[in-house]
């Protein structure tokens, strides 16, 4: 029997009242880069700093490096001593940062905010997409993850209508816009205080604890074959594409200026029709239709659309119509793109000992690679154009869709042990497979 014909509607609740909790890590992550990028020329007038500086606090930041130094640490951690561990104390020093961020008044404190809160979402997030996966049902794990997926794509929409609403007041509005960060976050953290561990991981967790101790450990995960394929195939697949969403959603104001588009609140205006094509498209694409249809095809959709958006955006002559079908089509590729199905993916192609690190890995990865081009981008965007700049961008998602649409894993409908199973040679539940496992893990 498996997992999914026991569950009763009583557990279904459960496990979405989990899923949708812990998702909020996703909402905040997201949240709190589009805060940054709605009020970082707010804060450039106020603190008189150039695009130099401004590309360092956005690589710093819960968008780039901040989250990679995080990634890394939770995701390791998440392995040794739980998931609920991180999720326990990831918001604290998130609302620690945000109040850094409320008061500062100066570039320093404005600074050490952003990479407090980087830090703390890069802790949070690959711990969230781990236990969302280890507590779905087998034949709704798109589904579940997908819930993390559309909290991240909330949080940019409401983000970015709250920057329309509260941009009159200037400097004053984007603090309000961090508070409300705080405030979320605070809720989150009452609520999630009540959840239980995963139940896969304390399972494994059981078996092996009389005999050594659970943990992580990069030369266990780098010295197995069947792993390194998987990092290989999920670095190419979410990194490029992550690479150009990272720019897009901190920096996507300036690209809009370069097109001709100077006002905030038509910028903003822009990015929540972005938002809620992602939004919508999360919930009728990804969600209803990843456990149901092929889901390289789906991914295959995803990333052509991707590309479409952005080459008609760079290549076209600018006006207001191309900026709606690119937030159109740009929005709905994001709602069935790399990381909805890289939240997916990274859950399924790991054994438990191995799960919340490697996507600790991966997601330090991504963030480095979108930290590295953002200390550049908003120079190379005033200087070398959006037409020029935009062949990368448009090369980068390209490799995306080729490495995802021909490596693209067949994992629908199957536990997580069966998918173990089927990439290690064993069933992991045995306690002598998952010893093995474990102490390799665990070096």
């Amino acid at each position: 029997m498996t997992r999914t014909e026991t569950f009763t509607p009583a557990h279904d609740a459960h496990h979405w009242r989990s899923t949708i909790s812990v998702a909020m890590s996703n909402y905040i992550e997201a949240g709190s880069i589009i805060a940054i990028a709605t009020s970082l020329g707010f804060w450039q007038t106020a603190f008189h700093f150039g695009n130099g500086a401004a590309g360092v606090l956005a690589a710093f930041s819960p968008n780039a490096f901040g989250a990679a130094i995080g990634a890394i640490l939770g995701g390791p951690l998440a392995d040794r001593f739980g998931r609920k561990f991180i999720y326990t104390y990831d918001l604290l020093l998130y609302m620690l940062g945000m109040l850094f961020v409320i008061f500062a008044g100066n570039t320093e404190l404005l600074f050490l905010g952003f990479l407090l809160a980087g830090i703390a979402v890069g802790a949070g997030v690959p711990a969230a997409w781990t236990y969302i996966a280890e507590v779905a049902p087998d034949d709704r794990r798109a589904a579940h993850v997908g819930t993390a997926q559309l909290a991240w794509s909330l949080g940019p929409l409401v983000g970015f209508a709250l920057a329309m609403a509260v941009a009159p007041l200037g400097l004053l509005g984007a603090r309000l816009i961090f508070a409300w960060l705080f405030v979320v976050a605070l809720v989150t953290w009452l609520v999630r205080r009540g959840l239980p561990e995963s139940g896969i991981w304390a399972e494994q967790r059981e078996t092996n604890k009389k005999s050594i101790t659970i943990g992580f450990s990069l030369k266990a995960l780098f010295t197995r074959r069947v792993n390194i394929t998987a990092l290989l195939f999920l670095f190419g697949v979410y990194a490029f594409w992550n690479t150009v969403a990272g720019q897009a959603g901190i920096f996507m104001p300036r690209v809009y200026e370069a097109s001709g588009f100077t006002s905030p609140i038509e910028q903003d205006f822009i990015q929540v029709i972005v938002w809620f094509c992602t939004s919508l498209f999360t919930w009728l694409g990804f969600m209803l239709l990843g456990d149901r249809m092929s889901r390289r095809l789906l991914f295959a959709i995803g990333s052509v659309l991707a590309i479409v958006a952005w080459v008609v955006l760079v290549f076209s002559h600018p006006s207001f119509g191309v900026l709606i079908f690119f937030a159109i089509v740009w929005g709905t590729s994001a709602g069935i793109g790399a990381q909805a199905f890289y939240g997916l993916w990274t859950s399924e192609l790991f054994a438990t000992p191995y799960r919340a690190g490697a996507q600790g890995v991966l997601f330090t990865a991504a963030r480095l690679m979108v930290g590295f081009l953002s200390l550049w981008f908003p120079t190379l965007l005033a200087t070398v154009g959006l037409s020029k700049l935009g062949i990368l961008i448009i090369a980068l998602l390209a490799v995306s869709f080729i490495v995802g649409t021909m490596w693209a894993p067949d994992t629908r409908g199957k536990s997580l042990r069966e998918i173990e199973q089927e990439r290690y040679g064993e069933y992991l539940e045995t306690d002598t497979a998952y010893l093995r496992i474990a102490k390799e893990a665990g070096r």
